[in-house]
């Protein structure tokens, strides 16, 4: 699914595809932890859905880990 998001850390809005449900999508509205809800998302798609940051800003922003 493509998913837009504004970023928290830059206000850029950022589309990527995620391999993703609208019914996960909405488990996890509705309360389920993201990781239960979408256990096969790497943690950077988490992030990009929580935040709206993506892995380019993170590491511009943030540093690498």
């Amino acid at each position: 699914m493509r998913i837009a998001m504004k970023s928290i850390l830059t206000g850029n809005i950022t589309t990527r595809h995620i391999p993703v449900t609208h019914g996960q999508i909405m488990r996890w509205r509705d309360g389920v932890s993201i990781q239960k809800a979408m256990p096969h998302v790497d943690a950077e798609d988490r992030e990009f859905l929580k935040s709206g940051i993506t892995p380019e800003e993170w590491d511009k922003h943030c540093g690498k880990e």
